[in-house]
């Protein structure tokens, strides 16, 4: 299994993130109905591209770095329900002074702690 590099997966997610902190800033900057539609736009990109998209394997940032989502004991997608559940054990990444985040600089499967819970592994396409 190829596993994919920390400083990749960290691209990923910044390609992740980006358009929604695009919307939300222009959002932001041309007033409150604005704003809340553009954060309305923003929340959608995030559950599109992040539990749909990365549910299937790729979202649009680990998609254009050549990454790939999926579950280590079967080498599947692990489905929109399953990454949605990832992002929220994420918590246990940041609550240690998000020292989990860099758990894949040393770790032998490039894991962080949320994938050593759920059993994924990030790997090169």
């Amino acid at each position: 299994m190829n596993l994919a590099t920390w400083p990749v997966r960290v691209g990923a997610y910044i390609v992740d993130l980006l358009p929604y902190i695009v919307v939300v800033m222009i959002g932001s900057l041309i007033g409150d109905v604005v704003y809340y539609l553009s954060f309305a736009v923003g929340i959608a990109w995030l559950v599109y591209n992040r539990w749909i998209l990365g549910g299937q394997g790729q979202s649009w940032g680990k998609k254009l770095l050549g990454l790939r989502l999926i579950k280590e004991e079967t080498g599947q997608p692990i489905g929109a329900g399953m990454a949605f559940v990832r992002d929220i054990v994420h918590f246990v990444d940041a609550i240690i002074c998000f020292v989990g985040f860099l758990f894949p600089l040393w770790d032998a499967k490039r894991q962080t702690l949320s994938d050593k819970i759920l059993g994924t592994v990030v790997t090169k396409v």
